[in-house]
């Protein structure tokens, strides 16, 4: 079938969706513009700051949930179970789970002073409920900036030409940053400066190629970008974090711009075929499918973003549908563009390996393959070797974004949990708190990583499932009707508690104890949850 063609598809439906269901979801959650938000009734200067402008905030939003997620999970789910199914799962879960999870959550942190999930459990559930949300919450999270840190340190090692534009990007924003923060430069002329010197920094990448001798490349990479995700996660968002996204964004809507016209002028055909087969050596297409395609359709790592620091910076409630429910659905054109271009630009049976789709995806360098099929479609506008590496400096800009916004978000998470309710006050130190989340989360990255990526994405669509579990029961309180949250929430906790079932097994068969006691303790804590939930459920309809 025609790649371009399915892409036009997937936008036009993404469009309608974004019209029409956004807007219900607006009315149903009651967003007032008139209001004014915790950016500004509870500004510190240091994470409650509101954007100069919400596109912006839109920049730091979409790159920290975008990350590598909507394009490797795609990619794998591909070859395991062909593109048709991995394409359905991806259209209509961004509409109908992951736009709706996000959009709520940052509406919810919104009603809640710019509190995170973890804290508005407590309002919803009780105490009890908090600390066993904010725990899952927080082994999530060190996942996530294990899994991120380890695929992007391998990147670095392998094509060391994309390390000058990846770093050289953090210093243009705080340049950024100060210009418009602090000198009130017009930011529409300093983004074109920057835009311009992002540009200069993929030229020089190409002819000053930063590589680190020696078999321990990657851990030593791994180490120089926990250092750097230490960094950015405890300086005011103003100078690093709100800057660097949103110059961030746009690389990535370079890329998505020129993969969707690369599809468009070379019309291919799919290669790989519609549907595979039901079971893979990852597990059957139900549920493993819906977990392998982490954040193409639902993530709950987003909630994290929206209530973490979205909702802390947010200028004007007017603008949570495009930044939340907007941000997912082009996540989900993401998902769709990496998707066709390796099941379009690679081939399935070929005696070349280096274009042949299966055999990249045994060697394991996933981000690779995807890069190689990006380069083959674009290859009628660039080289396919400028093509590859852009796509490398795309995905590895946006892994970095949510690198230090996840370490951010598990900072909060750690005070809330260890410094105020456990009152360990040396973990209410910003500096001291990050420091051990780096710790934990290196001693995941420097081990067999690849493994960790299917609990990530179990974990992370439990989170999912249960923040929109946590929304039903807010909406309950509220007399709305929540069908719109809880018919997602429960099939996202089905599916969820049965892959980690399911991994758990396989963990424990091949000896991987760490990984396996892991998904045993969030199958713990999800089960908790859902009891106090269903138990605030039964109150509620008993006593509304």
């Amino acid at each position: 079938m025609n790649a371009g063609a399915l892409l036009i598809i997937v936008v036009v439906v993404f469009s309608i969706a974004f019209r029409f269901y956004g807007r219900y979801l607006e009315k149903l959650w009651d967003t007032k513009p008139e209001e004014k938000t915790p950016a500004h009734t509870k500004y510190d200067g240091v994470d409650y700051i509101p954007a100069k402008h919400w596109t912006i905030l839109f920049g730091h939003h979409f790159s920290s949930i975008a990350g590598a997620g909507p394009i490797l999970g795609p990619v794998i789910a591909g070859v395991l179970w062909g593109w048709g199914p991995a394409l359905a799962w991806i259209v209509l879960g961004s509409i109908f789970l992951g736009g709706v999870h996000d959009f709520s959550s940052l509406v919810l942190s919104l009603k809640h002073d710019g509190q995170t999930v973890g804290q508005i459990t407590k309002n919803i559930l009780g105490e009890k409920s908090k600390l066993i949300f904010s725990f899952f919450l927080w082994l999530a999270l060190i996942l996530v900036i294990a899994v991120f840190a380890a695929v992007t340190a391998k990147t670095f090692a392998e094509d060391p030409r994309i390390v000058v534009p990846s770093f050289g990007l953090i210093f243009v924003a705080v340049i950024f940053g100060y210009f418009v923060y602090r000198k009130n430069v017009n930011f529409v002329l300093v983004t074109l400066v920057s835009l311009a010197l992002i540009g200069l920094l993929l030229f020089e990448g190409k002819n000053f190629p930063v590589q680190i001798p020696g078999e321990n490349a990657v851990k030593v990479w791994i180490l120089i970008l926990l250092v750097y995700a230490f960094v950015a996660s405890v300086l005011p968002v103003n100078i690093l974090l709100q800057p660097r996204d949103y110059l961030s964004s746009f690389i990535l809507f370079f890329g998505l711009f020129f993969g969707f016209l690369g599809l468009l002028v070379s019309h291919p055909t799919t290669n790989a075929p519609f549907f595979v087969s039901f079971n893979s050596s990852k597990g059957p297409l139900l549920p493993m499918m819906f977990v392998m395609i982490a954040c193409g359709a639902i993530s709950g790592f987003h909630s994290l973003v929206s209530s973490g620091t979205t909702s802390k910076q947010l200028p004007d409630a007017k603008h949570a549908r495009h930044i939340a429910y907007g941000s997912m659905l082009t996540e989900g054109i993401l998902a769709a563009v990496a998707l066709l271009c390796v099941s379009a630009g690679l081939y399935w049976n070929s005696p070349f390996s280096e274009l042949n789709y299966p055999s990249l995806m045994q060697k394991g360098n996933w981000i690779g393959t995807f890069a190689t099929g990006y380069g083959i479609i674009v290859s009628k506008i660039f080289s396919s070797d400028i093509g590859k590496l852009i796509a490398m400096v795309m995905v590895n800009s946006f892994v970095l974004t949510t690198l230090d916004t996840a370490t951010r978000i598990t900072r909060y998470i750690t005070s809330e949990i260890f410094g105020q309710s456990f009152r360990i006050q040396m973990l209410n130190n910003r500096f001291f708190a990050t420091l051990c989340i780096v710790f934990f989360a290196a001693y995941l990255a420097i081990g067999p990583w690849e493994k960790i990526w299917p609990v990530f994405g179990a974990s992370n669509q439990l989170v999912a499932g249960l923040v929109l579990f946590v929304c039903s029961c807010f909406l309950m309180m509220k007399r709305k009707n929540s069908l719109s949250t809880l018919i997602p929430a429960i099939a996202m906790l089905f599916i969820t508690i049965a892959a980690l079932i399911y991994q758990a097994i396989g963990f424990y068969k091949s000896r991987h104890l760490l990984l396996g006691n892991i998904s045993v303790i969030l199958i713990i804590l999800a089960f908790f949850i859902i009891l106090e939930g269903a138990e605030t459920i039964r109150k509620l309809r008993k006593n509304p």
